[in-house]
C-alpha cells in the first residue's frame, strides 16, 4: 500500500502570473448567516437584520452584510491560493458592484496578477491575485486584489494533522511486524 497524502495546496513555485483558478465550493448564504455575522460584528444598520426596514428600502428585503461576502470569497480562495501562506497582506480595491441577498448562492475565481521573490524572507516569494466572487446568475457580486506572502517548496511548517498521520502510520506498521 502507498500512503497518498490529500490536497495540501500550492507552494510558491506552484504560481503562474495568468493561471486562473475556479474555486471548488460554492456557498448559499442564509437569514441566519447574514444576521449572525452582522450582530457578531456590532452592525447595528438593519437593512442587515430587520426585514421589515428592508422591506421599504428600494431593495426591499435584507442585503448581506458586505463583509461576511468579503469574508466569505476571500475564505473560498483559500484552499486554491493562500492555504500555504505566511501572511496575507492585505486586500486593494475592493468593489462590490451588485448586492448580495439572503439565499443567493456564490462562487469565486482568482487570477494570478503577480509573482516575485521576497526580497527580506527568502523561504517565500509574494503572489498578488484578483478574485471575483459571482452569483448563482453568473453576476459579479464583489472583486478585490489581495497580496500575500506564500510558503516556498520545503519551507511549508508541516500540520497537527500530518504529524498525526506519521505517529498513525508508525503505530500501524509496528502493530503489523508485531503480528
Amino acid at each position: 500500500m502507498s500512503l497518498k497524502p490529500g490536497w495540501e495546496s500550492r507552494c510558491y513555485e506552484d504560481f503562474e502570473v495568468g493561471d486562473v483558478y475556479i474555486h471548488p465550493s460554492g456557498r448559499t448564504i442564509t437569514s441566519t448567516d447574514n444576521s449572525w455575522f452582522t450582530l457578531l460584528t456590532l452592525n447595528t444598520n438593519p437593512l442587515h437584520f430587520d426585514h421589515e426596514y428592508a422591506a421599504a428600502t428600494e431593495f426591499k428585503r435584507p442585503l448581506v452584510n458586505s463583509c461576511f461576502t468579503i469574508a466569505l470569497i476571500t475564505g473560498m480562495s483559500v484552499t486554491d491560493v493562500s492555504q500555504n501562506a505566511m501572511a496575507n497582506l492585505g486586500w486593494d480595491e475592493v468593489r462590490l458592484p451588485n448586492p448580495v441577498f439572503e439565499g443567493d448562492t456564490l462562487y469565486a475565481r482568482s487570477e494570478v496578477l503577480e509573482k516575485r521573490e521576497s526580497q527580506s524572507r527568502p523561504n517565500v516569494g509574494l503572489i498578488r491575485i484578483k478574485t471575483i466572487g459571482f452569483n448563482q446568475h453568473g453576476t459579479t457580486v464583489i472583486e478585490f486584489k489581495r497580496a500575500m506572502l506564500i510558503y516556498k517548496r520545503g519551507h511549508v511548517p508541516e500540520t497537527a494533522r500530518q504529524r498525526a498521520a506519521k505517529q498513525f502510520e508508525q503505530k500501524s506498521s509496528e502493530s503489523n511486524s508485531e503480528a
